[in-house]
């Protein structure tokens, strides 16, 4: 019964911060502003400016997954090959920035990528003229890759640990190369991590407005970026609620494709 009653904060936490919020979405998105039931809301992202973005959204996040896994999957064989003592060390300095603020890191990457900014004066000293990068798509996916890196990383790096020394070892006794180890077995057996590191960096791209707010300059319209808009400028949450429904889908469809590869629950963080 003890235990039953330390419950109760846990339950309270959820219905209140995730059940009641999502009931209210749910409410907004299928009623107008009279409050009577429409599908209009959840139709509009048909209409062209949400396609639009909504393709762009798509396109950018993709990209910058695909960025994502090229860089984690050999940083995570790295960490697992390294010593014991160092080891610690360089996922502590990894994760480090993860501790500071999802602002901050963004806006630090506004005042590197400005054309006043340390790239530029660096360049500017050996004369050399600096591509303008801010207020671009290009800065978008990096600020993306460099925000959303860790969370590629530590699934891979996490399923990676768990692979049987023994598994390879026996594959070079039986005269394997490095590549047929890495194409055999380690990546075959990094599904689960790599498909939970996918999720984990494709969401959050996909749903992000900071990051084109401040490194796109209000110029990248993402689908984010429309929702948004439609709860604190438009204030018209029946709309936002709707497109935020439809961006639910990708979630789903998303914890269906991590599910299906890694059933045992070995791509988590930890």
């Amino acid at each position: 019964m003890s235990r039953r009653w330390a419950l109760v904060p846990y339950i309270v936490t959820v219905i209140t911060g995730t059940v009641f919020p999502l009931l209210m979405i749910v409410y907004y998105g299928f009623t107008d502003r009279n409050g009577a039931f429409s599908l209009s809301n959840i139709l509009a992202v048909f209409q062209y400016a949400h396609i639009k973005a909504l393709g762009y959204s798509l396109l950018l996040s993709g990209i910058s997954t695909a960025v994502c896994l090229c860089l984690a999957f050999p940083l995570a064989i790295v960490l697992k090959n390294i010593g014991v003592g160092r080891k610690g060390f360089v996922i502590f300095i990894f994760i480090l920035p993860m501790w500071m603020n999802f602002m901050l890191r963004t806006m630090a990457w506004q005042v590197i990528l400005e054309k006043g900014g340390i790239i530029a004066s660096f360049l500017s000293v050996f004369h050399i003229p600096m591509i303008p990068i801010i207020n671009t798509p290009a800065a978008v996916v990096l600020g993306m890759v460099y925000d959303f890196l860790p969370f590629m990383v530590l699934p891979i790096y996490n399923v990676m640990l768990k692979i049987d020394k023994n598994v390879v070892e026996a594959a070079y006794d039986l005269g394997a190369s490095k590549s047929i180890v890495l194409r055999k077995i380690i990546f075959p057996l990094s599904i689960p991590g790599i498909a939970s590191g996918v999720t984990m960096v494709f969401v959050p791209s996909l749903t992000t407005f900071v990051l084109s707010n401040i490194l796109g300059g209000g110029k990248i319209y993402l689908i984010g970026n429309i929702i948004e808009q439609e709860f604190t400028v438009s204030a018209n949450w029946n709309l936002g609620s709707g497109l935020s429904l439809v961006m639910m889908l990708f979630i789903i469809v998303s914890m269906m494709i991590v599910s299906k590869f890694d059933k045992s629950g070995e791509g988590g963080l930890l």
